[in-house]
């Protein structure tokens, strides 16, 4: 069986800084976005709300997409979100994100 995949943009504030990732784990993904547990982009620039996501077919067709989206201009992109989420509202705003099972995880990868 093959890996669901997820591509998501998260954004620093409503038009602000954007960034585009994909994922097998999406929560996994976000918490460890929104806990600065790797060192880079989203946390020197504070790139933590997740403002759009697609769950793909499986990692290989989230991965395509992910390269598609980061082809498209910023106005795209901008485009894309607020078709959804005019109002750039943190889509995990209230996922309850166990931290244990994610740090658990982390170190398992």
């Amino acid at each position: 069986m093959a890996k669901t995949g997820y591509v998501y943009i998260l954004a620093s504030k409503k038009r602000g800084t954007l960034y585009t990732g994909v994922t097998s784990n999406l929560e996994q993904r976000i918490y460890q976005h929104k806990h600065h547990l790797f060192e880079g982009f989203t946390g020197k620039y504070g790139v933590t709300r997740l403002v759009w996501y697609e769950q793909g077919e499986d990692i290989v067709a989230a991965i395509e997409l992910e390269k598609k989206i980061k082809n498209r201009n910023r106005q795209w992109k901008i485009d894309l979100i607020e078709k959804n989420n005019p109002d750039w509202n943190d889509l995990a705003a209230n996922w309850q994100m166990d931290s244990a099972f994610c740090v658990l995880r982390l170190r398992a990868e």
